[in-house]
């Protein structure tokens, strides 16, 4: 999985792939596992988000991806998640499309980087 450095906050990829290779030291082989895992839980969290009534079900799930979008540098499915999380703590029913748009867009961008 051969990645360029991240060009810095103007940079649009879906993974900072910069602050990844930080994180797993440079392990490629991490960072593909990390990154498989991260899709895949973001998915299921997804799944559960979209079936989801209760408030604390909701949080606890939006609050999951949020994590795990920050740990491997996927800053826009994190901002939609902070977003989510902000109005779910104001008591509000959060809009759960744009962080289904971020995890997807995520998701595809992971997919190519693990075929390559």
């Amino acid at each position: 999985m051969a990645h360029t450095e991240a060009k810095g906050p103007a940079d649009t990829r879906p993974v900072d792939l910069a602050h990844l290779s930080r994180h797993t030291l440079g392990n490629r082989d991490l960072e593909r596992e990390v990154l498989r895992l991260f899709a895949r839980q973001a998915e299921v969290a997804m799944r559960r988000l979209e079936t989801a009534t209760d408030p604390v079900v909701l949080r606890e799930n939006v609050h999951t991806v949020n994590g795990s979008a920050k740990g491997v540098g996927a800053w826009k499915v994190a901002e939609a998640a902070d977003t989510a999380e902000r109005a779910l703590l104001d008591g509000k029913t959060p809009d759960l499309a744009p962080l289904r748009a971020a995890v997807e867009e995520a998701g595809f961008y992971i997919d190519g980087l693990l075929e390559s």
